[in-house]
């Protein structure tokens, strides 16, 4: 079977989608990336070749925050931003689809999309608070697996004010509310509610949240986080069914679009599992910038390198 690849590679997880020649989805891997990239996305490589050992590769895309290292260990044809990923996935699930809400493990974005083109976006890096990871770290302390999360949310009538604008102030604001003794459902409901109204206060102010609104990311497997929106914003949220790996499809997409199926894709094989790879960063003392340079390793050959301004080290390499 004749496929493309998507790897969205973040700062929580690394995505790996194979999508057939329809735009249909062969197989969807979400992986913890635990602090090493490079060794997440060959996992996800190494599962799709077990699971699927019959697939001819067209084409490879990337993107995420990740998305240059996991171009340099795969042989990507197209790399791209996140923003562009998410939206392209979001019209091929929903081509009508007017608002992207995307909460990921470490940041938010919000993208306006108007008769199919970006028009606007936003994005969260500053504060962690409504991220995946803020949620888990929650979830840990109050001893409730985060997979039941939202579920305990929605059995809350009587949701509590939490004070949402900082992770630090929502914490102890939960912890207060704990010790007066509300319930612990009541509080998750009052969080999501707090974290919603954050992310709309902030990342959406001044924009105009139009129907149909998608919501992608991991925080959409939230059912406490999906009904904040929607009381939030007094409409339907929609969450598409491969919400947790949306920007691996708009990768697969895009090297789809890129090749349209003429050119050879530079995917260097599913062997890249298999394969060692290591980074190692020097300063270059060529001129007073003192450029950080980060240098990939593959099988003891250097295959690319990245962070100087004036070219020095990066244009010194041919990837192959």
């Amino acid at each position: 079977m004749e496929v493309y690849l998507g790897v969205d590679v973040g700062s929580v997880s690394a995505n790996v989608v194979a999508m057939d020649m329809d735009g249909g989805i062969i197989d969807a891997l979400y992986i913890r990336t635990q602090g090493n990239p490079i060794a997440a996305v060959q996992q996800g490589l190494g599962r799709v070749r077990e699971q699927n050992p019959d697939l001819t590769v067209k084409g490879i895309g990337t993107t995420g925050s990740a998305r240059q290292l996991a171009g340099v260990v795969v042989g990507a044809d197209s790399v791209k931003n996140e923003i562009t990923a998410h939206a392209v996935a979001a019209m091929h699930v929903r081509p009508d689809v007017q608002t992207v809400i995307e909460i990921g493990g470490q940041d938010s974005k919000l993208i306006i999309i108007r008769n199919g083109v970006v028009t606007d976006f936003a994005m969260n890096t500053v504060c962690a608070a409504g991220t995946g990871s803020f949620l888990d770290q929650q979830a840990a302390r109050l001893n409730i697996p985060i997979e039941e999360f939202g579920e305990r949310a929605l059995t809350s009538a009587a949701p509590v004010r939490i004070a949402g604008r900082c992770a630090v102030f929502a914490e102890s604001d939960m912890v207060h509310k704990q010790q007066a003794g509300h319930d612990i459902a009541d509080i998750l409901h009052g969080l999501c509610q707090a974290l919603a109204r954050n992310y709309l206060n902030n990342i959406g102010k001044g924009k105009a949240l139009h129907q149909p609104i998608l919501f992608q990311g991991g925080v959409a497997a939230n059912k406490g986080m999906k009904r904040a929106f929607e009381e939030a914003l007094g409409c339907p949220v929609l969450v598409p069914p491969h919400y947790n790996v949306m920007g691996a499809i708009g990768a697969a997409l895009l090297a789809r679009e890129k090749l349209h199926n003429q050119a050879p894709t530079a995917f260097r094989g599913f062997a890249v599992a298999d394969w060692q790879y290591h980074s190692r960063s020097f300063e270059c003392g060529g001129c007073p910038n003192l450029c950080e340079v980060i240098e990939i390793v593959m099988n003891g050959r250097t295959v690319a390198r990245w962070g100087d301004r004036c070219g020095k080290w990066s244009t010194t390499i041919t990837v192959a």
